[in-house]
């Protein structure tokens, strides 16, 4: 038994290939003094320095320890090694080129020690290159409750980002439901819906306590064409096996479910960055067997416009009329772009 008082948060940061951005990012989890928490940073066979910066912070902190993959386990495989050595009775995960905002640990920890909810919700920004910052909470859906609420309370909340890293979870509630991270691309797809499907309680921070980076280069698969953005249908098939498992427990979501994940295909088919051309029809034949095979008995609110005429595309399984509209929608954008201005 480890004599070591538990701390109040584990703050996992599973790291590869990230050196340039690593010390920021630690700077701004370990710049809170607080002793009840432990950082766990998983070195994942990173090829570069990361490693070494890595165990030259920790000889200075004793907070942080580091974990060394001797083989890449990916982004997912990572944070659950990281989850395996927590001992906090929170874990919140943080990815290592991005950071807190000043003040984020101290805030997150009042408001777990105030409200000990299952999942603390918080807000995120979006960093660009240029500096430019966009936040990322939906409308008021982060508007806080006077107590821990559940999803039932509040089903917007399916909409807000996917990422875990905006979602401090207790651990012992990780536990109890099994829950980990899934192998492949979009992991956070299976892991952030059916986190707040079973929370019992969460709790909402309306206060910016993470910076996303917007990368310029390649380094996130946004911006990486390959057939590994097909992994997507791998993680919504885990999502919606849960969902008919648990049935009807959670059937009241399937239609936002389905909306969230049609959506999120559209985007990914439609980014050039992504699936390469040659697969673009394969990407999409598979997006209209999951409509086919998830399309919920009630149907699910279907969104107007363009978006809207793109679902119904899908749903007919007309490849031919969507691509015409991608390449006009296209070539119009690039129009505009060339376009003098008066």
């Amino acid at each position: 038994m480890d004599p070591r008082p538990q701390p109040m948060i584990s703050i996992i940061i599973p790291v590869f290939n990230v050196a340039d951005f690593l010390p920021r990012c630690l700077d701004s989890v370990l710049a809170d003094p607080a002793p009840d928490i432990e950082v766990i940073a998983v070195d994942d066979a990173s090829p570069d320095a990361s490693g070494a910066v890595l165990d030259e912070r920790a000889a200075t902190d004793g907070r942080l320890r580091v974990v060394h993959l001797s083989e890449n386990a990916g982004l997912g495989g990572a944070r659950n090694a990281g989850l395996d050595r927590a001992r906090g009775e929170y874990v919140w995960f943080v990815d290592a080129d991005d950071w807190l905002p000043e003040g984020s640990v101290d805030a997150v920890r009042r408001r777990l020690a105030a409200q000990r909810p299952d999942v603390l919700v918080v807000d995120h920004e979006e960093v660009f290159p240029d500096g430019r910052t966009v936040r990322g909470a939906y409308g008021e859906a982060l508007r806080e409750p006077t107590a821990p609420i559940g999803l039932a309370d509040r089903p917007e909340l399916l909409k807000l980002a996917q990422s875990a890293c905006t979602k401090v979870v207790r651990r012992d509630f990780l536990r109890r439901i099994g829950l980990r991270f899934s192998p492949g691309w979009y992991e956070d797809c299976s892991y952030s819906h059916p986190l707040l499907m079973a929370a019992r309680s969460i709790d909402l921070l309306d206060r910016v306590c993470y910076c996303y980076r917007q990368r310029a280069d390649t380094g996130a698969i946004t911006k990486t064409p390959s057939p590994r953005h097909f992994e997507v249908f791998d993680q919504y098939e885990r999502l919606f096996t849960l969902v008919e498992n648990a049935a009807p427990a959670y059937d009241r979501y399937r239609p936002i479910l389905f909306r969230l994940m049609i959506d999120h295909y559209l985007v990914i088919v439609g980014n050039e960055r992504r699936v390469p051309a040659p697969l673009r029809r394969a990407f999409f034949d598979r997006m209209v067997r999951d409509h086919r095979r998830w399309l919920p008995a009630q149907g699910y609110p279907v969104p107007g416009g363009l978006a809207g005429l793109k679902h119904r595309l899908v749903g007919r399984g007309d490849y031919s009329a969507y691509a015409a509209l991608r390449a006009g929608y296209r070539a119009a954008r690039r129009l505009r772009s060339v376009a003098p201005r008066t």
